[in-house]
């Protein structure tokens, strides 16, 4: 099970988020390759990379920060952010992204999902961000009518390699994740889930580590402040842990 330490990029810098809302943002590093540096360094399997502004813009913003990341460790990175075409899902994955995480399209155009994974098998990702048990999209401005579940359901059968959750309720704010609403989701379906949203403690971690099947959980805002200590997260899942 891994643990995905978050670089999240505004304006080419490495923010954090409250509730998912783009004008409520704290700026923790403006080197963002600086930042993936230090993630290696303390042992990340792998890094976990957004593009905020272009998950509102609908286009890659940030490529050029993504790309100081990718020319600065060895360590694998899943990216999402403004991927809506099969064009950029090839310039990214072609340019050393591992794997690309595909989040309003998966919704508005799931046809895309299904050819990306038939193409690339392997590394493409969905990413299911929920608000009030919803799926929310057009980084998460705008929240559909759709269930998480009846969303994740419809890829069981595409290939694709992991499920990203993310409760926008508790991201950013330290309030814990959503560990019921993952456990659900996990043992619905048969994709590997990471865990997104709340993360705050390493006591956090051992209750989602205890859900069957959970392939990994990012973590960022509690990375960047201190309150856990990224060497000793990776080595809690990595010890005994289920997956």
């Amino acid at each position: 099970m891994f643990l995905y330490p978050a670089i999240d990029l505004k304006d080419g810098a490495c923010v954090r988020l409250r509730l998912g809302l783009m004008e409520d943002a704290t700026v923790f590093n403006t080197d963002p390759a600086a930042q993936a540096r230090a993630f290696a360094a303390a042992g990340a399997d792998w890094i976990h990379v957004v593009d905020l502004n272009g998950a509102f813009a609908g286009k890659p913003v940030n490529a050029a920060a993504v790309e100081a990341i990718l020319a600065a460790v060895t360590v694998p990175v899943q990216l999402g952010g403004g991927i809506r075409d099969l064009a950029t899902i090839e310039g990214w994955l072609g340019r050393g992204v591992r794997r690309v995480i595909l989040g309003t399209v998966a919704l508005k155009a799931p046809e895309l999902v299904r050819e990306a994974c038939r193409l690339f098998p392997g590394r493409i990702a969905v990413g299911i961000d929920a608000k009030g048990g919803k799926v929310a999209v057009e980084g998460w401005a705008e929240t559909s009518d759709l269930a998480v579940l009846d969303l994740a359901r419809r890829f069981e059968d595409a290939g694709v390699a992991a499920l990203i959750y993310t409760d926008i309720d508790r991201d950013g704010v330290l309030a814990g994740p959503n560990v019921a609403a993952t456990r659900a989701l996990a043992e619905a379906i048969g994709i590997p889930v990471i865990a997104s949203g709340g993360v705050s403690s390493l006591d956090d971690l051992r209750a989602l580590r205890q859900i069957p099947r959970l392939d990994g959980v990012i973590s960022g805002r509690a990375l960047y402040d201190g309150r856990i200590d990224l060497a000793a997260a990776v080595a809690l899942l990595k010890d005994g842990a289920p997956c």
